[in-house]
């Protein structure tokens, strides 16, 4: 029985309240829990988000730039997230993530914002998956968004947290287990 309950506390994360799985399964992808934390903004939790991985790294330029499986975990935690404001974090994401060279990605940054349109309420999970060969699969609640093909626009999308001017420095560092 001791065993059962270590085994299984290790399992999991909790930040910000919620529990993150130490595993996600897409299609035949399996990645594990490489690191979570929680995006703050005026001291109040956003969210909390988990960066999942084949193998455990610490190192954000090579994640952003492997062509392996991967996915972030967004768990809305607060009830000040809405469609609009989260529209705008991610557009500002992709303008810092790029030094502001948004140009040759700019028709499918459309389309991933517009994965973003239908109202966001507290306990709404979002799950960016790069799954090579196919590209960045979006899921909101378990329910797939859409597909997002091209690796700049996967660099992209993962420099948003993991850039050198990420959405959150904590959170970068949370999420690669530091």
């Amino acid at each position: 029985m001791i065993l059962f309950v270590v085994g299984f506390t290790q399992a999991q994360k909790k930040v910000g309240g919620v529990t993150l799985p130490a595993a996600e399964t897409f299609g035949e992808i399996n990645v594990k829990l490489n690191g979570a934390g929680v995006r703050e903004k005026l001291w109040i939790d956003l969210y909390a988000a988990g960066l999942y991985l084949e193998k455990p790294s610490k190192n954000a330029q090579e994640i952003v730039s492997a062509d392996k499986p991967m996915s972030i975990k967004l768990h809305i935690v607060s009830k000040l997230i809405s469609s609009d404001k989260m529209i705008d974090a991610v557009e500002e994401g992709f303008e810092n993530a790029t030094n502001g060279n948004t140009s040759a990605i700019d028709s499918r940054i459309k389309k991933f914002i517009s994965f973003f349109n239908e109202e966001i309420t507290k306990g709404d999970i979002f799950d960016i998956t790069y799954q090579p060969g196919k590209g960045v699969v979006a899921y909101k609640n378990g329910k797939e968004k859409g597909t997002i093909e091209g690796m700049d626009f996967k660099k992209a999308l993962f420099g948003i947290w993991l850039s050198n001017k990420p959405a959150d420095d904590d959170l970068k560092d949370a999420m690669l287990g530091k």
